[in-house]
């Protein structure tokens, strides 16, 4: 299956997706790292809210937008949950490229720097996080979760015919233009699979590197352990999906 073609020729700029639900003080330091380390490749920062934002959330959100006029911006979730949410980054997304992070730490800012590097040097490519390879790893990670999440990876690395040691971990950076050419479904958190299975169906290349994933200190987690399972529908799916069920209609003939 081929790829798109040219899909960006350079990095120009990032738009970084943040979504919130009860993040404050975490929300703010992932913020000030990436400003601190690479906020000359920033263009904008997208912070989505939605109705389960907590009052407290959304004020530290408008503080940052009065320390960052122009830079940071709150946005209004439309679609539901966190893949919905990531649509809605996607569609306005004005940089070159997309960052999906979470706002909660435990997609430690102070690696985005490494993404901005791979992502100057790749442009075509997804520069993607990897807690499986040297140099990342899990703190904090349950047994069971810790061995299904092998399983799974090893189990799609397989049918995917890839040497991918992570496929959900939500941590990536993607050219816009792709991210806003595919035809998306899943709403919750095995969206964050799909962002990654239907790029590879496309040919799209994937590089990952290392990351060391930390429990969230902050805030509690909106993905219960069984749904999870929800990952193997979307994965077993587009397995068999032609270019043509992946893009949007428009795109198809690119």
């Amino acid at each position: 299956m081929k790829t798109l073609l040219t899909i960006c020729e350079r990095l120009e700029s990032v738009s970084v997706f943040l979504p919130v639900m009860d993040e404050t003080e975490s929300l703010v330091k992932t913020v000030e790292i990436i400003q601190a380390d690479c906020g000359d490749a920033i263009r904008e920062y997208l912070v989505v809210v939605c109705k389960r934002t907590t009052p407290a959330s959304r004020e530290v959100a408008a503080g940052l937008v009065a320390r960052f006029p122009g830079k940071v911006k709150v946005i209004e979730q439309q679609r539901p949950f966190l893949g919905g949410a990531t649509q809605d980054a996607f569609e306005i997304a004005t940089g070159s490229h997309v960052l999906m992070m979470a706002s909660d730490l435990e997609t430690p800012p102070e690696r985005v720097k490494a993404y901005v590097a791979q992502g100057r040097a790749h442009p075509n490519a997804i520069i993607t996080g990897s807690r499986w390879i040297k140099g990342g790893g899990f703190e904090g990670y349950s047994k069971p979760k810790y061995f299904l999440n092998f399983i799974f990876q090893k189990s799609f690395s397989l049918m995917y015919w890839t040497s991918l040691s992570d496929m959900t971990y939500g941590f990536r950076l993607i050219p816009t233009k792709l991210v806003q050419a595919i035809r998306w479904e899943e709403t919750r958190h095995p969206f964050l699979f799909e962002t990654l299975v239907k790029p590879l169906r496309l040919g799209v290349e994937v590089i990952e590197i290392p990351i060391t994933w930390r429990a969230r200190e902050e805030g509690v987690s909106n993905n219960p352990f069984m749904r999870n399972f929800e990952y193997f529908r979307i994965g077993l799916k587009t397995r068999f999906y032609s270019r043509e069920r992946i893009l949007k209609p428009q795109e198809q003939k690119s």
